[in-house]
């Protein structure tokens, strides 16, 4: 296995882009001094055995574009498979990344970012070494074609960027707070066999995953674990099972592939922090929460290319063991087209869904039933036919509150009856901001742990 980050950053500012761009129709009126240009960030997060993880960034520095496609071509063979962020194709060495429905707009200083994965030949990755934006070269050259201003131009640096809220919020900080392995002895894993036994050890334990560790079914976390992603950190085939034990913060890791979960909360486990990660493309829920669990944060997470996304309650009959407890706290998680259980709720009462972003989601958003009460607050629902309902296919209904939320090419859903009250202190952010907010956030590589 190799694993390693490269990055490489191009900028370009031209007037002749300028003028290309407008005339094929994708900015809007600028002067004839205007000047365009683009900043281009490309690094490998991971790779492994035959294939890597791109993340692409493009900053817009001229005047706002209202559709993108960037270009690039590769020297070594590589060849790019799944994307997200961006549909991307390849003929021969050359690759496009086409903007989707939700980035396609880019303001001045507007950035836009996607990932994929691609194969490699396991000897050579190099970075490509130029970009177009929309068959505009970004070289860095200067063509003037009237004479220059007197004052100088503005600096074609992007504005520094800001890290995503870390700060534990929610029912995660109820029943004496959640802090996993707090100081101690950080133990770095690069294997499957070293992360099973650093999850599985009794003690508190802080634990760091380096590169792309392949594995299968459900590794068993223990009690009071800080599990934490260094850059590019990726699960891949399996997932973890939080059983009977407390006190568990997992953050800025990859799940991708699993087999079973990705993560499983159960069987009364309490004070779970599920921070900053990102889940695509497996097999049954991205994180469940059932069997009597409760206190539980789940917040800036992202799901994308992926079907059952979040169970809360695993069954109808389960009420013996659920009702009193399932009291989890969503926010800022961006359901990238997740096509149900964004999430389904079970019996929990107060749920606590608030400032998550939901872009076409095919299925429905939320869903309350079994007498749940969920309180659906300051969310950002764009293209989605179903945001919200009570009750959801056998399931009885359950109460749901629907309040400042935003809608975009959504309906209103179905809300009724009445939630018990939050017993935590929360800011909320304003429902029409939350798209930006959430997807300069949401995600793994989006903080430094």
């Amino acid at each position: 296995m190799r694993t390693g980050r490269r990055r490489t950053t191009l900028i370009a500012t031209t007037a002749a882009a300028t003028a290309t761009l407008v005339t094929a129709g994708l900015l809007t009126s600028v002067s004839a001094q205007a000047a365009a240009g683009c900043q281009v960030t490309y690094s490998v997060a991971s790779q492994w055995s035959g294939g890597f993880t791109g993340n692409v960034t493009v900053t817009n520095l001229g005047d706002p574009v209202s559709g993108w496609t960037l270009r690039w071509s590769y020297g070594a063979g590589q060849q790019v498979g799944q994307a997200w962020g961006a549909t991307a194709s390849q003929s021969g060495s050359q690759v496009s990344a086409t903007n989707v429905d939700y980035n396609g707009s880019l303001a001045t200083n507007g950035s836009a970012a996607f990932g994929f994965n691609a194969s490699w030949n396991n000897s050579s990755n190099p970075a490509p070494s130029s970009f177009t934006l929309n068959d505009v070269a970004c070289t860095g050259s200067t063509t003037p074609t009237t004479p220059p201003p007197t004052t100088p131009p503005p600096s074609s640096t992007p504005p520094p960027s800001t890290q995503p809220p870390s700060t534990l919020v929610g029912w995660a900080t109820q029943n004496g707070g959640t802090t996993g392995g707090g100081n101690a002895a950080i133990t770095t894993v690069t294997t499957a066999s070293a992360l099973t036994s650093a999850l599985n050890a009794t003690g508190a334990a802080v634990i760091r995953v380096s590169g792309t560790i392949t594995c299968s079914g459900m590794l068993r976390v223990r009690s009071n674990k800080t599990i934490l992603g260094n850059y590019g950190a990726t699960i891949a085939g399996c997932g973890f099972n939080v059983s009977g034990d407390r006190n568990v913060i997992i953050r800025n890791l990859t799940f991708r592939s699993w087999n079973d979960d990705a993560i499983n909360v159960q069987e009364s486990a309490t004070n779970i922090w599920i921070d900053h990660n990102s889940f695509s493309n497996g097999y049954d829920g991205a994180v469940d929460i059932k069997r009597g669990s409760d206190f539980v944060t789940v917040s800036w997470n992202r799901v994308f290319s992926h079907d059952k996304t979040m169970l809360l309650g695993h069954s109808d009959d389960n009420a013996s063991q659920d009702v009193g407890h399932l009291r989890v706290s969503y926010h800022h998680n961006w359901f990238d087209g997740s096509n149900q259980r964004n999430p389904r709720v079970r019996f929990g009462n107060p749920v606590h869904v608030y400032n998550n972003y939901y872009r076409a989601n095919g299925g429905y958003g939320v869903a309350s039933t079994e007498n749940a009460g969920v309180l659906v607050e300051g969310n950002y629902f764009e293209n989605v036919d179903d945001p919200y309902h009570r009750g959801e296919g056998d399931s009885g209904p359950g109460s749901l509150v629907a309040r400042n939320n935003h809608f975009v090419n959504s309906p209103t859903g179905q809300a009724g009856g009445s939630v018990a009250s939050i017993p935590y202190s929360y800011q909320l952010d304003t429902a029409s901001n939350v798209k930006a907010v959430v997807t300069a956030g949401a995600g793994a590589g989006r903080i430094t742990v």
